[in-house]
């Protein structure tokens, strides 16, 4: 099925991708570093469009989204692509390498909804933006139906396709790798500076919550880990940040992520961010607690939720919103 992109422009018999900052010239018959955008006689095609590698009914807590109907769960699929490269991904065979997908065609994403009674969708598992024009009209397909859009992605996108779809976008979690251009460039081929672009333009206007991968010797230093924090507190405390242990992963061999490293790095954003989560570890940073009389509002077991000091969207014992 061929599917004409969105943002690109001609140049002589090429074409200049303008989807992402990597501004991939595509030749003939060839794709962009994504894979699945491709020059067929000078018109730009998203090969990928409506071809999921997945269709999963997951807890929001999952993306995760801590802050976002917590409880509830989201049905989840995501496409056979990406825009980064990086060396640790956790997804690696879907999304730098070919497999296996099934084609939803929009309607089909909203009837399976509609018939299960499902409130929430997620773009997720690779990197939705590079799914664009399939997220688009689903998006626009869903929210017509009050069915809200989730994306779980790197924010390697450009400001026009961003500002596109935004307003169809009801929850993001974005992955911040790092604090450091360099380990952008390096580790996962891209850059930081368009990631904090892309923060700093959708967190007052969609839900956002934040996932930091913490790496051993590569991205835990001190001094970047607290301009990272104060960074993210400078446009909301409030945004949820989420923590993650980093386990050795696809190119990447260094040792899991210590428990101290992991809780040092909570400590220092503690300062400047007032909910702060740790992932793939079990501790009490998995729960969240009113911000003023510190009652305990929602128990986290796992993926298991119990909501227990809130009613009404505020703490049952002080009446501070959540």
């Amino acid at each position: 099925m061929n599917h004409k992109a969105l943002f690109w422009e001609r140049i002589d018999d090429d074409i200049k991708c303008l989807l992402c900052p990597h501004y991939c010239i595509i030749k003939e018959n060839k794709n962009g570093r994504c894979r699945k955008r491709v020059n067929k006689k000078g018109i730009l095609y998203a090969e990928n469009y409506g071809k999921s590698i997945s269709l999963n009914l997951d807890p929001l807590e999952k993306k995760p989204l801590y802050h976002f109907y917590p409880g509830e769960n989201v049905l989840s699929l995501g496409s056979n692509s990406c825009n980064l490269t990086c060396k640790f991904c956790q997804n690696f065979q879907s999304s730098q390498f070919d497999c296996n997908v099934t084609y939803i065609a929009p309607k089909e994403l909203l009837d399976i909804c509609l018939k299960k009674s499902i409130k929430h969708v997620a773009f997720t598992y690779t990197e939705p933006f590079t799914w664009y024009e399939y997220v688009l009209d689903c998006a626009m397909l869903l929210r017509e139906n009050n069915i809200s859009v989730i994306l779980v992605t790197n924010g390697y996108i450009n400001q026009q396709p961003l500002e596109n779809i935004i307003s169809y976008i009801s929850a993001m979690n974005i992955d911040l790798k790092s604090f450091s251009e360099r380990f952008y460039n390096e580790i996962c081929g891209g850059d930081l500076q368009t990631v904090l672009e892309t923060i700093k333009f959708s967190h007052n206007k969609t839900h956002l919550e934040i996932t930091l991968l913490l790496i051993e010797s590569l991205n835990d230093d001190t001094e970047e880990l607290n301009d990272l924090f104060h960074f993210i507190g400078s446009l909301n405390k409030n945004i949820p940040f989420h923590i993650s242990r980093y386990f050795p992963r696809y190119q990447l061999n260094l040792k899991e992520t210590s428990e101290k490293t992991l809780f040092n790095a909570v400590n220092i954003a503690k300062k400047y961010l007032n909910y702060v989560y740790v992932g793939n570890l079990k501790s009490e940073f998995n729960n969240t607690f009113c911000q003023q009389c510190k009652n305990i509002l929602i128990e986290r077991l796992g993926y298991k939720t119990n909501i227990l000091g809130i009613k009404n969207g505020v703490c049952v014992k002080c009446n501070n919103p959540f």
